[in-house]
């Protein structure tokens, strides 16, 4: 079976702003969605803003293995409700990757519980992303790093919670670096949060950034679901816990060494 993927997008730029149109005439969400079909086993479809449910029902989600984040300028038009199905369905096991300002979205702060918030200047710099992690597979394939001509400074320091993983650090032509692609789990669901993808430069359209994104939709991909139904997860009291042991004569202690648990 394929991984099922969304790629989800305001897709607002595209219909505002002439540059952004240049760059990505058919939508961000399209661009990655068709980087992201490119690679085998990858099955990506898209959703944006503006359709019923921000075109992410119940039932499309619980059909998703990966989500693909981008939002920028619309972040508070998101349905809370939408925000907290997504965040039901990160905690039972679905996929979630964040990119560039969705580091400010609804559901990432929900699932970060911080502010998010960042350093940030729009001059067109170079930016140079360091593989420091290059064991991790999400930098599978990628050199010692990844030059991008033009793109927004983001700087530390970044309001999130430590990582599990920091798998780039970026460094930028004003001297500024920033952790630009960091690992979390929040409950059974696997987070990336990747900062490069500023609408106005063509980065989407890099081939080593494809390369991250489908390795990342891969390693967030999680087959074995293991919370399908969280709010009614095993919450056994101690007590029932420990009449088995007393049923056999056995205290606590000597239920610990003779294997009992």
């Amino acid at each position: 079976m394929p991984i099922r993927t969304v790629v989800w997008n305001e897709f607002l730029h595209e219909h505002e702003n002439e540059a952004v149109r240049g760059i990505y005439p058919d939508g961000i969400h399209r661009t990655i969605a068709g980087a992201l079909n490119a690679g085998e086993g990858i099955e990506a479809t898209t959703a944006t803003l503006e359709e019923p449910e921000h075109g992410l029902a119940q039932a499309r989600l619980d059909e998703t293995d990966v989500l693909v984040w981008w939002g920028h300028k619309a972040h508070g038009r998101v349905s809370d409700e939408v925000v907290e199905r997504v965040a039901q369905r990160v905690h039972e096991g679905m996929g979630l990757l964040v990119l560039h300002s969705g580091h400010f979205s609804k559901i990432f702060k929900r699932l970060m519980g911080t502010p998010c918030s960042l350093r940030w200047r729009e001059a067109g710099e170079r930016e140079r992303l360091w593989v420091i992690n290059p064991s991790h597979p999400i930098a599978h394939g990628i050199d010692r790093a990844i030059e991008l001509p033009n793109s927004e400074m983001y700087g530390e320091p970044f309001l999130v919670p430590e990582p599990l993983e920091t798998v780039f650090v970026s460094w930028f032509e004003g001297g500024e670096v920033f952790r630009s692609g960091l690992t979390y789990r929040r409950g059974a669901g696997n987070v990336f949060y990747f900062e490069p993808g500023h609408e106005t430069y063509p980065i989407y359209h890099d081939r080593q950034i494809q390369t991250v994104l489908r390795n990342a939709v891969r390693w967030a991909y999680n087959p074995a679901r293991p919370w399908k139904d969280v709010a009614n997860a095993p919450n056994v009291p101690v007590e029932a816990a420990r009449e088995p042991i007393e049923r056999k004569g056995l205290s606590l202690h000597q239920a610990g060494e003779a294997g009992y648990r």
